[in-house]
This record gives C-alpha cells, sequence and structure tokens, in this order.
C-alpha cells in the first residue's frame, strides 16, 4: 500500500485521541501523549494515495473497511518476541513444574494431560520455547496428551508464528543443545526454523485478552511482556479473564512489569513471577 500523501506529517490532536480510543476499545492498549509520533507514522504507511488520516478512520470504522480495522491493529501492535525471553521462568516450567505435575499423575491425583496458554503470544516465540520445556521431558511425559495454545490479536503476528522462522536476535537465548534438537539450519536469509516437532504441539489462533477464553482450562498460562501496554481497568478485565481461564491449583506466570501484583486475587503469591490458584476458591 502507498505511504500516502508527502504533505501530511503528523495526526493533530483530536485525531490523535480518535485514533486512540478506537485502539483502547478494540485491544484495551492505551496510547500515551508522547507516542503521536510514532503512531502518526505507522497510520501514514498504511495510507493510500491521495487519502488523509480522517479518510482512514472513516474507512476503518465502517463495515467494508474491516479487513483494513485488522491491518491496522496489526500495524499498531507491538510484536517483538524471543525464545526463552527471562529464562529463569523456562527453568521453572521444565524442571520444578514438571516434576510437580508427573508425580501428581504417578500418584493418580491428576490426569496425564498438560494445557499451557501463552496469552499475548506474538510471533510465536514464547509458545514454542514452552513447547521445547516440554520435549526435553518426553521421557517422563511419555504418554501425555500435551498442548500449548498461542494466542495474539494479530492476525499477522500469528501468520509468521504459524510459519515458524525467526531471525538471529529472536534466538540468542537458546543453547547449542537446543540448536542441534529443535532448529533447522538457517536459510538463505539467515532465518532458523523450528523444527515439526516443536510446531506440531502449538495451537495458535486469535483471541481478545479483553475477551473471555472460552477453550480452558488451563493448567499453567503465560502472560508476559503484554499487560506493560493496557491501562488498569484493561487489565483488570485481562487479569479476570486469565484467571477464570486457570484450572484450580493451576499457574499463573507473569512479567516483571506487568504492574498487575494487586490485581491478582485469590491467586497465591509462590514466587515473583509466579502465582496459583486455589484447588478452591
Amino acid at each position: 500500500m502507498a505511504k500516502g500523501l508527502t504533505n501530511l506529517r503528523q495526526l493533530d490532536q483530536p485525531q490523535f485521541h480518535q485514533f486512540c480510543g478506537l485502539i483502547y476499545k478494540t485491544t484495551g492498549i492505551h496510547v500515551s501523549e508522547n507516542r503521536m509520533t510514532l503512531l502518526s507514522n505507522r497510520i501514514r504507511r498504511r495510507l493510500q494515495e491521495g487519502q488523509s488520516f480522517e479518510d482512514y478512520f472513516k474507512l476503518i470504522t465502517s463495515p467494508q473497511g474491516s479487513d483494513e480495522a485488522q491491518r491496522f491493529i496489526d500495524a499498531i501492535t507491538t510484536n517483538e518476541t524471543f525464545f526463552f525471553r527471562t529464562d529463569a521462568h523456562f527453568e521453572w516450567l521444565r524442571t520444578q513444574y514438571l516434576t510437580e505435575v508427573v508425580s501428581a499423575a504417578l500418584r493418580g491425583k491428576r490426569q496425564r494431560s498438560l494445557r499451557i496458554w501463552s496469552a499475548g503470544c506474538a510471533t510465536g516465540a514464547e509458545p514454542y520455547s514452552i513447547a521445547i520445556c516440554l520435549l526435553e521431558n518426553r521421557a517422563r511425559l511419555r504418554d501425555w496428551d500435551l498442548k500449548v495454545v498461542g494466542t495474539d490479536i494479530s492476525e499477522h503476528a500469528l501468520e509468521e508464528a504459524r510459519i515458524g522462522s525467526f531471525r538471529a536476535r529472536a534466538v540468542e537465548a537458546v543453547s547449542q543443545g537446543r540448536f542441534r534438537r529443535f532448529f533447522e539450519e538457517p536459510d538463505e536469509d539467515q532465518r532458523w526454523q523450528v523444527t515439526s516437532e516443536v510446531k506440531d504441539l502449538v495451537e495458535l489462533r486469535p483471541h481478545n485478552l479483553l475477551t473471555p477464553m472460552a477453550d480452558g482450562p488451563f493448567d499453567c498460562v503465560f502472560i508476559r511482556n503484554v499487560l506493560i501496554y493496557f491501562d488498569k481497568a484493561s487489565k483488570q478485565i485481562a487479569i479476570r479473564n486469565l484467571i477464570d481461564a486457570l484450572a484450580p491449583g493451576g499457574y499463573l506466570v507473569v512479567g516483571p512489569s506487568e504492574g498487575i501484583y494487586n490485581m491478582l486475587e485469590p491467586l497465591e503469591r509462590v514466587k515473583p513471577f509466579l502465582y496459583q490458584k486455589p484447588l478452591t476458591t
């Protein structure tokens, strides 16, 4: 799509607030005043030749503009993602958590199944990292029903995630052993492809965190580096939906900057990044 009028530089204040209102209503993301230039630039890249900001807003809020409205959300959503980001979270999953659930299954306290939700998964590095942790434990998870569900509001990000191809920056924290087991050699564009074994464990689908997750419950939910873009009201809605999607006894893994620690009742704090849902509420 053309970049638009060369003399069209920036949203004015009323236009900025108009677009921000639409973004907030759709995603729960609050765009701060200091991001006017950034938002203007991202919208300007979507404009067709001769189209004004006002024309574009009318289009994406009209029934015939629904496809472009989704592309607009894709354009303003932050989708940068890395494998094994905050490694302590994945080390807990790979060791302590899986030891706990396997032990419970051996004692007949739970089914031999595990469902993990990566909420706001962007281009897929997080759910694929979770899948790798499960595959590293395949011996003790033999005959288990395993599923990792990754969701995001951006269809474009999910399309990239389904391809499963990542540039070097996204895989900097991947060890050589994991490269050998779970990635194919980089292609001519120097992109690393996760193996089919990893991809087969992950289901990717669109979901807005402001709406309930229908496909629950989940034994563990990851929500990291997502809610930092939400205001307090939106965070409260999203957190309630996440907690409702957790199975009794399930765990919520949170990022260090989410700003939600006073919103997590009735969950019980286990670690600074880890909260557990009581078996009874």
